[in-house]
């Protein structure tokens, strides 16, 4: 059986050119489902109003002091990152749930809970690893201007997400098997488990451009190849 396309829209979650490119593939490509790279809880805080509050050290206790330290320095740094280009971190995804909802299309939530994620990444890093991170922080803030060398309002070239996704395995092979390499395997499951039951069905799957490459790979073992898949990202 031939299944229909899978669309995936790699993205940037700071970049203006994802909002865009987000809203003008749903809109066109009229999908039955919409899959989101986020579960319930980083959805609800896409949703609220509220600003976004510090996550309260009682977690530490939830999810480990190194999961609880990288939710609270990749926060930092994301946000920081969106001011310089006047994006809210999450924009991407927050555009593609609303497009879809206006449009009555059905989403769903692939991506696993964050909580989950983060306790494994406590318990898996190495202290080879925090080291080469303390160090790669106090360089980033040491050579600032040496660090981004791409445009933050557009995503990034495929060349250069695969040279990053490849720095970032070299140096922290258990947190890039924890925070890409696991992920890409449920995301890719949940898209072609849609798939398989829902043959006569459009999907498009809006992902971070750094699981783009991988996941076509993974969706199409876990469906035999009986799928197309599109990439519509714009690197």
């Amino acid at each position: 059986m031939k299944y229909k396309n899978v669309i995936l829209v790699g993205t940037s979650h700071i970049a203006k050119e994802s909002v865009e490119n987000v809203e003008k593939v749903i809109l066109e490509e009229k999908p039955d489902l919409v899959c989101l790279e986020l579960d319930n809880k980083r959805l609800a805080a896409l949703l609220s109003k509220k600003k976004k509050s510090k996550m309260p050290l009682k977690e530490i206790f939830r999810i480990g002091l190194k999961g609880y330290l990288f939710s609270v320095i990749g926060s930092y740094v994301q946000e920081k990152l969106g001011e310089k280009v006047g994006i809210t971190p999450g924009s991407d995804m927050l555009a593609a749930f609303k497009t879809a909802k206006k449009n009555n299309i059905r989403v769903a939530l692939i991506d696993q809970d964050i909580e989950l994620t983060l306790k494994k990444f406590s318990k898996s890093i190495t202290w080879k690893e925090k080291g080469r991170f303390a160090i790669d922080i106090i360089k980033g803030l040491l050579f600032k201007k040496q660090v981004l060398t791409f445009d933050l309002t557009k995503v990034p070239e495929e060349e250069l997400i695969h040279k990053l996704i490849e720095q970032v395995k070299e140096r922290y092979p258990n947190a890039h098997r924890v925070l890409v390499e696991e992920r890409n395997i449920l995301m890719a499951k949940e898209i072609s488990k849609f798939s398989k039951t829902n043959p006569d069905k459009k999907i498009i799957a809006v992902i971070g451009a750094g699981h783009e490459k991988e996941m076509v790979r993974l969706i199409k073992k876990y469906t035999n190849n009986n799928v197309d898949i599109i990439n519509t990202g714009q690197n």
